[in-house]
């Protein structure tokens, strides 16, 4: 089993940053994939950033030079820098990892979400 420890999010007004911190708690934990999806009121979850074992990262179109992830791997942990943010970034902003801790399979596993507002 894996705990997600979320940390930030907040308000801000437009244009400003703010900073996510997630940490993984578990034992044997073999994480392939770490990053952060959101969801706006009346909108389906849509992937943020995603950041790989071997450094690889995905984000969405809408973030691209704006949010930056980053992964320790020895702590097991994932950071979401987002800077230049904007009132269609609000929404619950939801840890993701894809991980193994059996040594047979991945599993998603997911934070309890933390809130992003930001005021126009």
């Amino acid at each position: 089993q894996v705990q997600l420890v979320e940390s930030g999010g907040g308000f801000v007004k437009s244009g400003g940053s703010l900073s996510l911190s997630c940490a993984a708690r578990g034992t044997s934990l073999n994480i392939n994939a770490m990053g952060w999806y959101r969801q706006a009121p009346g909108k389906e979850r849509e992937l943020v950033a995603r950041v790989f074992e071997n450094g690889i990262t995905n984000s969405a179109d809408s973030v691209k030079g704006r949010f930056t992830i980053s992964r320790d791997n020895a702590e097991y942990t994932v950071h979401l820098q987002m800077h230049s943010l904007k009132p269609e970034d609000t929404a619950v902003y939801y840890c993701h990892v894809y991980a193994d801790t059996t040594g047979r399979r991945f599993d998603d596993y997911w934070g309890q979400g933390t809130q992003v507002t930001v005021l126009s």
